[in-house]
């Protein structure tokens, strides 16, 4: 199928690597608890873990799909999140303290069990269109580099039994560990393609000539990628980023909250190194392609086939292995998460009072029926930059009742509903084609670009969509909330008192979202006392990690403009 024995040697050394620490994990599971959250990782592990988890190979293509389409602008596809990385930092030590085994546990204590059952169902959904467009990416990257002689199909099948034999066995300690590992091979073949194909075509001298006359080298490009446009990501970014349901385990699996923001924040800053050679090899495809027609999507798994094959034998099994390393150190925490959600949220107030072994069965098969699902998703749709514009929106539509509620006390169980329900509503209403042509006969339509010509036909354009169901669902969700009953008081200060009580090392936690019985709770510091307002004021640790995430935004930003005119 296109590979050399001595790349079926590394990969046949990479699969039993990937089953050898599944079966050692598995032997250490007591728990649904060991099975889902073992609190015990350091700031390395949980860096690695938020790398490997937050990075896989359909962003590789997906990016540079968009860069070969339309330039350096693409890598905002990715670096979306880049402007709120810095909030990460923030972020992670809350995640934390809430002492939860799932996101689901903490809408449950902040609403009630309803809402916490509707983000089990959302937060799953969502992650079955991960799971599915990492499927559908990596297969598309995978058989380009065998020349096309390995099908998708088959690859798709032998990465998911992959991901669930070891993550089935082992848990979410076995995805870090493991993690640790894919996330060097995952640097590695993030890097290793550049240097080759930018060789290839001059350097960037040949790069700069072949793109003469051209806004391919912008970083922002007002006709399509602007800054707007990346702005509004960003922000649908930030809402969306704390309901995807893996990261409750990037944050809170971690000995305490410091190793949670170290983690959090610089494992996704490693990935934004790693975005840099995914765009400039997308824009150098530009120039080494040109005469020859390529689908976007195959761009980069055809240069890894081109040249590493005719490399050095086995160079082309190390890419192989890293490409699979980025999709199932992701894949293994997206699968796990949504087990959580289900068995700890959904399936123990169906079947409770169960014992331990019966809950890690429940949870290994309803593992089995998610991949199930993301398979299923990635046979149907139908590119990967579309599913990537899929998870952006479905993994924000209960951001803001998140957010609510964390920062007003007045939020009400009918407003978390609410807000939830006009966003999935204004959504679908911006998918429709009598709206679609309502906003294209509007006055100011093709100034501001509210609607965009596509090959499927006219869409209503994306960052516009954001808005419409962002700003909706937060009017709603406030209207509601100030015309419906309030949360008990009790409810509402055993909440924000879980905030405010930092993190004991190896503290002992009766059941997810309680406090230790020795816990002093710090008194309320807040911006806004005395007012349903709740935004503390924080520690000076935060501030200055808040500040260090923005220079190297900073530097991030010049970096890329520094190779642009090199």
């Amino acid at each position: 199928m296109g590979l050399h024995i001595a790349d079926y040697c590394v990969l046949g050394v990479y699969f039993l690597i990937l089953i050898a620490i599944g079966y050692i994990e598995s032997r250490k599971i007591k728990s649904s608890s060991d099975f889902f959250m073992p609190r015990k990782f350091g700031k390395i592990m949980m860096m690695t873990f938020s790398f490997g988890a937050g990075t896989h190979a359909d962003q590789a293509v997906g990016v540079a799909s968009k860069s070969f389409t339309n330039g350096l602008s693409g890598i905002w596809y990715q670096w979306l999140y880049l402007p709120v990385t810095p909030f990460y930092w923030l972020i992670a030590p809350v995640m934390r303290r809430f002492r939860a085994i799932t996101t689901s546990d903490v809408f449950e204590l902040r609403f009630n069990r309803g809402v916490g059952v509707l983000f089990a169902v959302a937060g799953a959904s969502n992650m079955v269109v991960a799971l599915g467009l990492m499927l559908k990416g990596s297969s598309e990257v995978l058989s380009a580099s065998s020349g096309h002689l390995m099908p998708p199909n088959l690859i798709i099948i032998v990465m998911t039994a992959l991901f669930v034999i070891y993550g089935l066995m082992g848990g979410l300690a076995a995805a870090i560990y493991i993690d640790f590992l894919q996330g060097i091979l995952t640097i590695v073949f993030s890097f290793m393609l550049m240097p080759m194909i930018l060789n290839a075509i001059g350097g960037m001298q040949g790069l700069r000539q072949g793109l003469a006359g051209t806004d391919m080298l912008s970083l922002v490009v007002p006709a399509d990628i602007s800054v707007f446009y990346v702005t509004v990501l960003a922000i649908n970014g930030l809402v969306g980023i704390v309901t995807q349901p893996h990261v409750m385990g990037n944050c809170a699996a971690g000995k305490t909250e410091i190793e949670g923001a170290v983690g959090f924040m610089g494992g996704n800053f490693l990935k934004r190194i790693c975005t840099i050679p995914w765009s400039l090899i997308g824009v150098a495809g530009i120039v080494y392609f040109a005469g020859r027609e390529i689908h976007p999507d195959r761009v980069f798994g055809t240069v890894a086939h081109e040249f590493l094959s005719k490399a050095m034998p086995g160079l082309l099994g190390i890419f192989i292995a890293g490409v699979m390393a980025s999709v199932l150190s992701t894949c293994d925490a997206l699968m796990l998460a949504s087990a959580a959600l289900f068995t700890e949220n959904v399936y123990k107030h169906i079947a409770p009072n169960r014992d331990k072994k019966h809950y890690i069965t429940a949870a290994r098969v309803i593992s089995g029926l998610v991949v199930a699902c993301a398979v299923a998703f990635a046979y149907w749709v139908s590119g990967v930059v579309k599913g990537v514009e899929i998870f952006l929106i479905s993994a924000s539509m209960m951001g803001l009742a998140f957010w609510l509620g964390l920062f007003w006390r007045r939020t009400t169980v009918a407003g978390a509903w609410a807000s939830t329900l006009a966003c999935v509503g204004l959504w679908w209403l911006s998918t429709q084609s009598f709206f679609i042509n309502f906003l294209k006969e509007l006055p100011l339509s093709q100034t501001y670009r509210l609607v965009v010509e596509r090959p499927a036909g006219l869409e209503m354009n994306l960052p516009w969509q954001m808005l419409l169901y962002l700003v909706g669902g937060f009017i709603v969700g406030i209207v509601v909330s100030l015309l419906t009953r309030p949360v008990s008081e009790e409810k509402l200060n055993n909440y924000y008192a879980l905030i405010r009580t930092p993190i004991k090392p190896g503290e002992t936690i009766p059941a997810p979202c309680t406090l230790p019985a020795d816990a002093v709770i710090p008194p309320k510091r807040s911006f806004f006392p005395n007012t349903s307002i709740e935004i503390l004021i924080p520690s000076r640790m935060a501030i200055m990690g808040f500040l260090v995430g923005w220079l190297i935004v900073g530097a991030f930003v010049l970096t890329i403009l520094a190779i642009a005119n090199m």
